[in-house]
């Protein structure tokens, strides 16, 4: 006997990513059960060789639900959350309402998976933003090994991380560019296409937007509150795929070599760092992959104990749909819940 698991948003992007990795990691699952806002009800989806019909996230009751994965948006997960996890439901939330709360785990399998333990004050698991979740896949070794004291990340990442709207306007804007159309921006503050834009979510007093505070603050949750970190966000006019450019000082030496041989033996990294043209992986290519891919190690000679690296992966796995069955899975494996 397996698991009762329902995927609410199942109609957007991480919502069908869920559903296929579901199905692809073949999850202990008896039942799984599509769910969305009422506009959708009864459209079809995706789930492995069968599809499912949507049921309205509203009405649904969760007795006997062993699981949700909530990727429905912050507001939704706010207000249908709590009342989930009061009728013995796991929530497994994508959103950032409960990443910041002290009673609830965030967590990221490979980094602190003892973290879960405290899922029970409220019957909710976060998971991360998706630039932190590749970040600190990729920090949590060599901070192991040599300390982390501060890092500081340039993120470039997709329009699939602002949903199906932003890979809409990417697409409809290109489009434009060739055949000379006017072009609109409606998702973007600034035209996406052939273009970037140095401004994720909203402005901050201390003009920091929230997508970059979200990485200070989310790393320091998951791996270490000693750490310093600074971020500047920019949206990049790739459909899948974030990448980061990490700079790193730390605490003890740590020689770049050293490094790559810490981070191929990690898990879920994959080192591709070739001193040669066409030695790195891009965006393009980590689409569809769950690793995160770690190459242009170099030592930085303007700090002590200093390391630049070059981190890419798949947002729509790693950085949401993936690291929630993950955190499942984890749950699974440590016997915490209970197959019917």
């Amino acid at each position: 006997m397996g698991f009762k698991i329902a995927v609410a948003g199942a109609t957007g992007n991480v919502g069908r990513e869920m559903l296929n990795i579901l199905a692809e990691r073949d999850f202990p699952a008896d039942e799984v059960i599509a769910l969305a806002s009422s506009r959708s009800l009864n459209t079809e989806v995706s789930f492995g060789d069968k599809t499912l019909k949507v049921k309205n996230l509203e009405n649904y009751d969760f007795a006997g639900t062993d699981i949700c994965l909530m990727s429905a948006g912050g507001a939704v997960s706010l207000k249908y959350s709590p009342a989930i996890g009061k009728q013995g439901c796991v929530v497994i939330d994508n959103s950032s309402a409960w990443r910041y709360d002290s009673e609830v785990p965030l967590i990221v399998p490979e980094v602190n998976p003892e973290a879960i333990a405290g899922y029970k004050k409220k019957n909710i698991i976060a998971n991360p933003n998706c630039s932190t979740a590749q970040l600190v896949v990729a920090l949590k070794p060599l901070h192991d090994f040599a300390k982390i004291k501060r890092v500081v990340v340039s993120t470039y990442q997709s329009v699939s991380g602002a949903g199906k709207d932003g890979m809409d306007e990417l697409f409809n804007q290109t489009r434009a560019v060739f055949v000379a159309d006017p072009i609109e921006s409606k998702k973007f503050t600034k035209r996406i296409a052939f273009n970037v834009i140095p401004h994720i979510d909203s402005f901050m007093e201390d003009g920091y937007t929230k997508e970059e505070w979200k990485v200070l603050a989310e790393t320091k949750k998951i791996l270490d509150p000693a750490i310093r970190v600074t971020c500047t966000a920019v949206r990049v006019p790739v459909f899948i795929g974030h990448a980061e450019s990490v700079n790193i000082e730390f605490e003890r030496e740590i020689t770049a070599e050293e490094a790559r041989n810490i981070l191929r033996d990690a898990p879920g990294c994959q080192v591709i760092d070739k001193h040669e043209n066409g030695g790195y992986i891009t965006p393009y290519e980590c689409a569809g992959e769950d690793a995160t891919f770690i190459s242009r190690i170099r030592e930085d000679a303007t700090v002590e104990n200093g390391l630049n690296m070059w981190v890419v992966s798949d947002n729509l796995r790693k950085g949401a749909a993936l690291n929630a069955i993950q955190i499942a899975e984890l749950m699974v494996n440590r016997g915490l819940l209970k197959s019917r």
